[in-house]
């Protein structure tokens, strides 16, 4: 079955991403690049095969792909698409359960930029 593209929220914690650039290196559809810090964000989301291969392979649980109508259109886990999460300690343990709860960081601006 093929993968159609734009049908995805892909969304990086970037304290949790130490940056080692599986994601980026490997993603089929080029989502990723790596920002001014050294780590990973999402620059292309619309180009998002949704293939698992970054959330799957993330050594560091710092990668989220969910459908697009999971996540209400524009929201994703209860914050705007876009959002980029800082000190969200203590979620790793929680997503591996069933009962993932919200993050209870502030959201801050991400350091992407399209090149």
């Amino acid at each position: 079955m093929a993968k159609s593209k734009g049908q995805t929220r892909v969304r990086v914690f970037s304290d949790w991403c130490k940056g080692c650039g599986l994601c980026v290196a490997f993603c089929p559809g080029k989502v990723f690049e790596m920002g001014k810090d050294g780590k990973a964000c999402v620059v292309r989301e619309e180009e998002c095969l949704n293939c698992g291969f970054c959330e799957m392979h993330c050594p560091d649980f710092a990668v989220s792909v969910r459908p697009r109508e999971e996540c209400n259109g524009a929201v994703h886990n209860g914050y705007p698409a876009g959002t980029v999460f800082k000190d969200v300690s203590g979620i790793a343990a929680q997503a591996k359960s069933k009962n993932v709860k919200q993050p209870e960081a502030k959201p801050v601006e991400a350091v992407c930029t399209e090149s």
